[in-house]
């Protein structure tokens, strides 16, 4: 059995980065440390009780350079394991960036490159957000696609940023079709932050011209997402798969579950925002915790 997670890390950023001297927030040294264990520590953890093991393959959000993923990799909880990772600078206005950490004894790379998405703001100008990831490799034995994602978010209103995310998701529907062109049984993970609910008409789009399955839609309720904002659950984090994953023929993988990994200590346990993810900050308040978001994770066998 595999394991396939998505994690958005909020914020991981070296210390002493622009991060702290732009944003007001005291991103020292040791907290930078404390960040790499705990993070560390999740991506252990993920799906381990289906598997008894980490991630094979993990998409990540929010991660700022080199220098971050390989002091992960390095890290207390993950270096026992032979994890490589993949990572391309956008030119993300926020300096955040996406990247796939990989366990080199399962999955084997073939090619990868960043794809990048032509935005316009309000007023027509361009505007740079995250690359949209695309990794080949072997899992397996089987070739798979991965295209790892970080869309814009929604920030002021959903009327005045749907667009961007819809632009997202013509631009991924564009790479996979162009992937079932050169192979029309080609097997493809959409993994993501897409800053949308499954049901939102960007993720909807994508699913119905791709012909991809989404086992998040049938996880969302008003008590369990993988985010919260004003007190309301939203699964922005998702994994979508090609319908070749539900074929059981030999030497294929298949598809055999999906989850939230928000297990407690993952949360808050006490206050107005209990049950909440811990986040490491709220507002310029560093409060010490993972993420903002929960991971998300699939299962191959």
């Amino acid at each position: 059995m595999f394991n396939i997670a998505f994690y958005n890390t909020e914020n991981f950023f070296e210390a002493f980065s622009d991060f702290s001297l732009t944003t007001n927030k005291k991103w020292t040294i040791r907290r930078y440390q404390e960040k790499i264990t705990k993070i560390g520590y999740v991506i252990s953890n993920i799906g381990r009780s289906e598997t008894e093991k980490p991630p094979t393959i993990i998409g990540l959000a929010e991660v700022e350079n080199e220098k971050v993923l390989q002091d992960l990799i390095d890290s207390e909880h993950l270096k026992n394991i032979s994890y490589h990772f993949i990572y391309y600078k956008s030119k993300d206005a926020r300096g955040i960036n996406i990247a796939l950490l990989y366990d080199t004894a399962e999955f084997k790379v073939e090619n990868s490159k960043a794809i990048s998405m032509e935005l316009q703001d309000r007023y027509g100008k361009p505007e740079h957000t995250r690359d949209i990831l695309l990794v080949t490799g072997y899992l397996n034995d089987v070739k798979i696609h991965i295209l790892v994602n970080h869309w814009p978010s929604k920030r002021e209103n959903d009327e005045g940023t749907e667009y961007k995310r819809l632009v997202a998701s013509k631009k991924v529907s564009d790479i996979i079709s162009k992937l079932k062109l050169e192979d029309a049984e080609a097997n493809i993970l959409v993994m993501g932050d897409f800053n949308d609910n499954p049901t939102r008409k960007s993720v909807k789009q994508l699913v119905t011209e791709c012909r991809l399955y989404n086992p998040f839609e049938a996880l969302r309720n008003f008590s369990r997402g993988s985010t919260n904002n004003n007190r309301q659950w939203h699964l922005f984090d998702q994994i979508l798969l090609s319908d070749t994953f539900f074929n059981a023929e030999k030497r294929r993988l298949t598809f055999d579950g999906a989850d939230i990994f928000d297990a407690p200590f993952l949360k808050n346990e006490e206050g107005k925002h209990k049950g909440f993810p811990s986040r490491t900050f709220l507002g310029t308040t560093y409060h010490g915790g993972y993420s903002d978001h929960f991971p998300v994770y699939i299962i191959l066998k």
